[in-house]
C-alpha cells in the first residue's frame, strides 16, 4: 500500500472514531461548564472519563498531525522544511497528549 494511501486511510478512520468522542465530550463539557472545580476535578477522576478522555486525546493529536502534515506537503516545497516540520509536528503530536494523559491521571 502506497503511503499516501495509508495516511488518507488513517485519517478516515481517526475521524470516524472521533466523531462518537468529541458528542462524548461536548455533552459533558456542557454539563460541567458551570461547575466548581471540585467536581470537574471528580467528573476527570472518574474511571471512564479517564479512559475516554485520553482516547480522545490522543486521537485528536493523531488526526491533526495528519492533517496538518497534508498541507506541509502541499503548501512547503523546500524538502528539507517539510521534513523539519513534520518532524516537530509529530515530536508535539507524541508529548502534549502524553503531558495532557499525566496531567489527567495525577488528579
Amino acid at each position: 500500500m502506497h503511503n499516501s494511501t495509508k495516511k488518507w486511510l488513517f485519517t478516515k478512520i481517526s475521524s470516524l472514531i472521533l466523531l462518537p468522542l468529541m458528542t462524548w465530550f461536548l455533552i459533558n463539557f456542557v454539563s460541567i461548564y458551570d461547575k466548581d472545580h471540585a467536581q470537574i476535578t471528580t467528573f476527570f477522576s472518574e474511571q471512564p472519563s479517564k479512559i475516554l478522555f485520553s482516547i480522545f486525546v490522543v486521537i485528536a493529536f493523531f488526526f491533526s498531525a495528519l492533517t496538518i502534515s497534508e498541507i506541509f506537503e502541499d503548501y512547503l516545497h523546500e524538502e528539507k522544511f517539510k521534513n523539519v516540520a513534520n518532524k516537530a509536528l509529530y515530536l508535539f503530536a507524541i508529548i502534549i497528549p502524553l503531558l495532557t494523559i499525566l496531567g489527567v491521571y495525577k488528579l
